[in-house]
């Protein structure tokens, strides 16, 4: 797998081509779980027990994928591959619990924000300076999020701060992230992550577990291998190309997210949710801008 320990090759028309992949399978993840949590496969199942699913299946895909390439492995820091895991797995659990809600476009849209909230978690964490531009470009994002949250009495929308959560938990986890990326490779990294991932996903997964049905675990097995897939396809195009380059690209979740939720459940975004994505998009597009401009 190329990029998993080793650089690539230039190809930015490969990398756009993998990012927008990508983000078709995690919009397909998205539209599972609302369809396995909404009952569209049988009694719904609970978003921890979906949570545990998707690492379950991704652990496996990994592990067979590590056995197969033997990447070079070093001495890995457990403490924050545990750290990172406990919040990547809140972060898909709340979004897999929003998914089942509000519409896709929505949760979609909110989750953009995890890069706005890593920017301001570094701050305190890493020592990051952040300048004007930066901070506008937080304030746009958030402004779209406010929209979309509908703050008034008749139309508030309570399942989306399960999305927001998830923004902030997700965003939290690039952070961490960032720290292991310095001393240990990508395969290393993601093959850890679903470890305890699973680990902590399957303790949560005891207290509401129920048998799922044979549609369900087909639906499960689908969100473990795209969600695993994706993290293949992104890696391989950061490999290929600046991280700056290929961020843009990743937006097409939303476009996915839409459609899928309008063949499957005829859901269309209203005028409010088309504001408040735009709004979202324009903040992380000024951000993308900035970082690319901030590297030398």
């Amino acid at each position: 797998m190329q990029g998993a320990d080793r650089p690539g090759r230039a190809n930015p028309p490969l990398a756009a081509l993998l990012t927008v992949t990508a983000s078709a399978f995690v919009a397909g993840t998205m539209l599972l779980a609302k369809m396995i949590g909404t009952g569209q496969f049988g009694p719904p199942l609970h978003p921890l027990q979906i949570s545990q699913g998707r690492f379950m299946v991704a652990l496996a895909a990994f592990a067979c994928l590590a056995a197969a390439m033997r990447p070079r492995l070093t001495r890995p820091a457990l403490g924050m591959h545990a750290l990172r895991s406990g919040f990547g797995w809140g972060g898909v659990t709340l979004m897999f619990a929003a998914a089942a809600f509000i519409p896709l476009s929505d949760a979609s849209a909110i989750s953009f924000l995890n890069p706005v909230f890593a920017m301001l978690l570094a701050i305190p964490l890493l020592g990051e300076t952040v300048g004007r531009v930066r901070w506008s470009a937080a304030l746009i994002a958030l402004t779209g999020a406010a929209i979309l949250l509908r703050p008034t009495p008749g139309s508030f929308q309570p399942a989306a701060l399960l999305a927001l959560a998830a923004a902030l938990s997700l965003g939290a986890e690039i952070i961490v992230i960032k720290r292991l990326s310095r001393a240990e490779g990508a395969m290393q990294i993601l093959l850890l992550n679903n470890v305890f991932g699973f680990a902590i996903s399957t303790c949560a997964a005891l207290l509401v577990w129920q048998a799922p049905t044979g549609a369900q675990w087909l639906a499960l097995i689908g969100i473990g291998l795209l969600m695993a897939t994706a993290q293949i396809c992104f890696i391989n195009a950061i490999a290929m190309a600046d991280a700056s380059f290929v961020s843009p690209f990743w937006y097409a979740t939303l476009v996915f997210a839409t459609g899928y939720d309008f063949a499957v459940f005829g859901t269309r975004p209203g005028a409010v949710s088309i504001l408040g994505a735009a709004v979202i998009l324009a903040g992380g597009g000024l951000l993308a801008w900035r970082e690319a401009r901030l590297r030398p």
